[in-house]
Order: C-alpha cells, then sequence, then structure tokens
C-alpha cells in the first residue's frame, strides 16, 4: 500500500478509534495480549529472520539485544498491553473546570492527539508497545520501524490487525509502512495533512533526523548518556550492585548507565571495587588520570568518552572533588535523560535532585527503572528529553492534547 493511502486510512479511522468506549478497548487490547501469546512462534519465526540477517551484516552487540524476541519477552510484551488495559482512561477526564463571573462554565478535557507517527529502529516490542499506548489513548497510530527488525514488525502487527478483526475494531487503527527505503521515511516525515504528531525512537542519528525534516509537530525522545555519581558519603555496599545493575544488565538500552563520576575522597576505597565488579563483567573502563592511578586496567578517557552513549560493554569514569563538580560534569555531558547519585547524604541527595537537569533523578537506586513499565504506566511509548509537552516515561496522559468545553447561557461578549 502507497504511504498517501496508508495515512488517508489513519485520518479516517481516528473517529472511529475516538469514539470507541474505555470497555471495547480494554477488550480488544487483552484480545490482542492473548493472541501475541498465542502466536509466539509465528512472531518468533519471522524474528529468527530478522536475527539471523543482523549478525550476518555485522550488527552491534547491543542491537542485536534489542532486535531478539524469545517466549519471555513477547509475554512481556503481552503484559504491557494487560496493564494497559487496566489503567484508567485518559480520554474524557476533566482536568480543570471553573466557572467565569459571566456564568461560562469552562472545562478543560482531555482528549487524543489523533494520528500519531512512530518511526523507531531495531526494538520490535516497541510496535505492541506503541499500539497498546496510542489505541488506549483514543489515537491511532502509524508505525514505521527500522529495515533490521521489518519481518517481526509485519508478523506483530498481522497478530494485532487480526485481533482487531475478531473484536469488530477497524483494523486500520494500527497500520505499518512496510517500505524500508529512507525516501519514504523521509515522505512520512511531511504527511502533516494526515499525521497529528510524529515520535522518534531510537539512535541519535534517527531523532536529529526527525528533528530537522519533519513539518509534523515532533515529541522528541532521547539517547542516554546516563550517569551514576557516588558521593563521598555512599554506602558502597549499595553502590556496586546499583553501577553492575544500571551498567550490565542490558547495554543496548537508553537507561543504562554509560558514565560513572566519583567523589576523590573514596576513589581509593571505592575504585578497587568498582575494577574488580566491571572486570568480572568484562566492561572496558576509560578513565580520568586521577581514576587510572587505582583502575592500573583502565584505558584513558577523552572528551567524547564522558558525553557517549556506548551502547556497549564500556564505561567513563571522571573524578570530582565535590558534589557542586559533579553536578556541572553530568549537567555538561549528559543527555537529559536519567542520572543518579548514591550516598547517605540527605542534603547532599537533595541538591542532586534539584540541580540536575534530566527527566529522571535517583537516589541509591539504578538508572535502569527509568521505565514506563516500572514507572507503572504499563508500556511506554519512549522517554522524552524535552521539556515542551512530555517529560520522562511516556504513558497514556501523555499522548493526549486537551480541549476546552464550554457552556453557556445565552451569553454574548460586550
Amino acid at each position: 500500500m502507497e504511504l498517501v493511502e496508508i495515512c488517508r486510512r489513519a485520518k479516517d479511522v481516528k473517529y472511529e478509534v475516538q469514539k470507541l468506549s474505555t470497555q471495547a478497548k480494554n477488550k480488544a487490547l487483552i484480545s490482542v495480549a492473548d493472541a501475541l501469546v498465542k502466536r509466539t512462534d509465528f512472531i518468533i519465526e519471522a524474528n529468527r529472520k530478522d536475527y539471523d540477517n543482523g549478525l550476518s551484516n555485522g550488527m552491534h552487540q547491543g542491537m542485536l539485544d534489542r532486535l531478539k524476541l524469545d517466549g519471555k519477552r513477547i509475554e512481556a510484551m503481552a503484559e504491557g498491553l494487560r496493564q494497559v488495559a487496566e489503567l484508567e482512561d485518559p480520554i474524557g477526564t476533566e482536568i480543570e473546570h471553573f466557572v467565569r463571573p459571566n456564568g461560562l462554565e469552562i472545562s478543560k478535557v482531555r482528549v487524543p492527539f489523533g494520528v500519531i507517527g512512530i518511526i523507531y529502529e531495531s526494538r520490535p516490542n516497541v510496535t505492541a508497545d506503541a499500539f497498546g499506548l496510542t489505541f488506549k489513548s483514543g489515537n491511532a497510530v502509524i508505525l514505521k520501524g527500522g529495515s533490521d527488525a521489518i519481518n517481526s514488525n509485519i508478523a506483530i502487527t498481522t497478530v494485532i490487525r487480526d485481533a482487531l478483526k475478531e473484536e469488530n475494531i477497524n483494523p486500520d487503527a494500527v497500520q505499518l509502512i512496510e517500505a524500508t527505503d529512507r525516501a519514504v521515511t523521509t515522505q512520512f516525515m511531511q504527511m502533516k495533512e494526515y499525521v497529528d504528531v510524529l515520535i522518534p525512537r531510537g539512535s541519535a542519528r534517527l531523532i536529529s533526523a526527525v528533528v530537522e525534516n519533519s513539518t509534523i509537530p515532533v515529541i522528541e525522545t532521547g539517547t542516554g548518556n546516563c550517569h551514576i555519581y557516588v558521593d563521598k558519603d555512599a554506602d558502597l555496599d549499595k553502590a556496586i550492585p546499583i553501577i553492575i545493575n544500571a551498567k550490565t544488565q542490558r547495554i543496548g538500552v537508553c537507561n543504562a548507565a554509560e558514565s560513572l563520576v566519583v567523589h576523590k575522597d573514596i576513589k581509593d576505597k571505592f575504585l578497587p571495587l568498582f575494577g574488580a565488579a566491571m572486570k568480572e563483567k568484562n566492561v572496558e573502563v576509560r578513565a580520568d588520570a586521577a581514576a587510572r592511578e587505582i583502575l592500573t586496567g583502565a584505558v584513558p578517557a577523552n572528551e567524547e568518552d564522558f558525553g557517549k552513549e556506548y551502547l556497549d560493554y564500556i564505561i567513563s569514569v571522571k573524578t570530582v572533588s565535590d558534589v557542586s563538580e559533579a553536578i556541572s560534569h553530568i549537567n555538561k555531558y549528559n543527555t537529559g535523560h536519567s542520572e543518579a547519585i548514591i550516598t547517605e547524604n540527605e542534603e547532599t541527595a537533595k541538591k542532586f535532585l534539584n540541580e540536575v537537569d534530566a527527566a529522571c533523578v535517583y537516589v541509591n537506586a539504578s538508572t535502569r527503572f527509568t521505565d514506563g513499565f516500572e514507572f507503572g504506566f504499563g508500556a511506554e511509548i519512549g522517554i522524552s528529553t524535552q521539556k515542551l509537552h512530555a517529560r520522562g516515561p511516556m504513558g497514556l496522559k501523555e499522548l493526549t492534547s486537551y480541549k476546552y468545553r464550554i457552556v453557556g447561557n445565552g451569553q454574548i461578549r460586550g
């Protein structure tokens, strides 16, 4: 199907989706979740083609991890949809209500965007997540996944659309652009007549391309150069497990820790423990001169290292003299995603929380919790690192706009 036809269908169906009752949407979401699990073998067979192609093409390990689906990950996709079904429907909820002196009664009410376009890379789980959140929030969605995951995305979308048909819901509520050439992606960014908002999810290069070329309003989801700062008052028994989790649980995700910042007063005691933990996990350490005095196996870090999202078994290390220097370093090099401090000092923690410029700021916890599922949003559409409209994990409410409903009794303006 040609792109214009896909967009036209989405514009036509958006009013049907907006009129669906909460009960109908929830029932459909559960049906889709069940269908994903029931057709796991069908999805894995398609995913295996993509994974094998990735291996043959020398795809990076972190990207292969993002691409791969198994029974557990498909069940997680289904569970995300079930959680979305259990969440409160934001559509029609009243944000604000007031009466003017002239008697006009004004309500501010949540409404869908209409048609949401999502451009993403080798994360086939995004296909199900994006459907669930856009559908529950009353929107139609057009998906444009990367060529690396095209077979997986086609399979997942097929399962979703088949399940919607079984529920007597127009399957065009979710459509996938199957063309894989970049010219079609660029053309999609120009479909302002049909698409109300565009959300890119992927690499810095992809996000930058969408922001620069789109004529459609964009909600920017960002890359994650996430830091963990180990303060002089840190509990090292907490610090090491948190860092291991944040750095190594999954290397190919935007909330993985890429940078470590260490207070100079604790480096002699802490860095040997850190170095041993990273060696055990086969993580390469790139450190400044002060840290390399202790981390003998580390390689020198340069300016680029401090600002890089590795998506790999690599971490940078910077030593600082106090929390203020740590905050300055983080605010200079971070991407506005997720930052953490390990400390038992309440005042230091408060300063870090108040002054670090990021969507999510943690005290004594792993950055890996920056996730819609972990925040109780069900699935997520992405992590917004911008400040207009939405910031942080984007759930149902972030996929709505609002309108004013004004009820009068014959008032006219003088």
